[in-house]
């Protein structure tokens, strides 16, 4: 009798595990969780570590990078020519073909603005040793100087602008030297792109979050890049109608060099700025330089630190403050092409680490410009 009692209480015990209604004590203790404070180290040291392979590797890494934003903005082009029922090889052909062109485009547009630069500096050899002597005698009397100030005036002069301006043209050219692996990397990436988004729809069936995260990347990229694409034409416009009236030489090559420069947020007007400065200042003296800073100022202040930054954000989700820190941080991860880069990796970023998880979403709305308050609460029964 005493053994069919214990069988029948073993048998309740297991019916009572499989209903979930199991005795405390005989449900297995659950482990310990990690503290929270442990998991924040361990997420510090990952990305530490990431980040300081990614320098490493940069040279390597920020070409990769760049033909990835290229495939995803042009991508659309492929799908689009297919929809008219364009076979997929000449579909592909015209996209990578648009692409190449868009890319010597605007890497010859900006390197024949230094070069041109350069090549003016010797004509103006008379009027900047006559604006040495000038500023000499106007550290003299105000009292102050000293032999090293007078010594460092003494070195502006052409040749060491050449060398500053040479050393700028070297960075691009350095830049360009990895163009053969970018155009090959963005040729496989172009082709593959013509199957994309099937095989974007088979991941989602186990994936969803991901592949949406995916997609919201590359719309957040291609709004981005239509938006500046938009102002920097606008702001190109009025550069070279600011620069032709003031008789800057060459006007249109320096508003297409501003236009360029308007894909690096927040400073890059001060970089499309710096040429024709310099040539107001050889041109006119500094009443003139003056002139080309103010209202170079005024019109970029005004379209790209009022009306750009707050359509941007709107655009992509992400706020001013975080558009800056973006710029520092990837053009120190990635050199000069992360400046360019900047804002499509902080997207890509947030779509991978925010995005694709839904206990790490409510990052989100600390991250984007604009208003994000929250709905008002529905009125229901017995609520008013």
């Amino acid at each position: 009798m005493a053994q069919g009692v214990a069988r029948s209480g073993r048998a309740a015990r297991f019916r009572g595990r499989l209903n979930g209604t199991a005795p405390r004590a005989a449900l297995a203790p659950a482990p310990p969780a990690v503290p929270r404070g442990a998991v924040v180290l361990l997420g510090m040291a990952g990305a530490v570590v990431t980040i300081g392979g990614m320098r490493v590797v940069a040279g390597f890494l920020a070409p990769l990078l760049l033909a990835l934003m290229l495939a995803v903005t042009v991508s659309p082009l492929t799908t689009w020519l297919r929809g008219l029922g364009t076979p997929t090889w000449l579909a592909t052909t015209a996209t990578v073909t648009t692409v190449y062109l868009l890319l010597f485009l605007l890497g010859g547009a900006l390197v024949l603005s230094v070069a041109r630069l350069i090549d003016l500096l010797p004509a103006y050899a008379d009027e900047l040793a006559s604006l040495r002597g000038d500023l000499t005698g106007a550290v003299e009397a105000l009292g102050g100087g000293g032999q090293s100030v007078r010594d460092l005036i003494a070195t502006v002069e052409p040749g060491t602008i050449e060398s500053v301006l040479a050393d700028v043209l070297g960075t691009v050219a350095g830049v360009a030297s990895n163009s053969i692996f970018l155009l090959a990397v963005l040729l496989f990436m172009c082709l593959d792109a013509a199957h994309l988004p099937d095989r974007l729809e088979v991941a989602q069936r186990e994936r969803p979050q991901v592949v949406g995260a995916l997609r919201s990347f590359a719309q957040g990229t291609r709004r981005y890049l239509l938006v500046s694409t938009i102002f920097g034409l606008i702001v190109a416009v009025i550069d070279t109608g600011v620069l032709w009236a003031l008789g800057i030489p060459l006007p249109l090559l320096w508003g297409l060099l501003s236009f360029i420069t308007n894909y690096i947020p927040n400073i890059g007007f001060v970089i499309g700025l710096i040429p024709p400065a310099l040539l107001g200042l050889f041109e006119g003296g500094p009443d003139l330089m003056l002139s080309v800073i103010v209202l170079y100022s005024v019109v970029n202040f005004v379209i790209q630190s009022i009306i750009q930054p707050k359509v941007v954000g709107d655009a992509v989700g992400l706020s001013t403050t975080v558009s800056f820190l973006s710029l520092v941080f990837w053009a120190w991860v990635l050199g000069p092409l992360g400046a360019l880069l900047a804002i499509p990796l902080s997207l890509l970023a947030k779509g991978l680490l925010v995005d694709v998880d839904p206990a790490t979403r409510w990052i989100a709305p600390l991250l984007s410009g604009g208003s994000t308050a929250p709905a008002a609460p529905r009125s229901g029964p017995g609520r008013r």
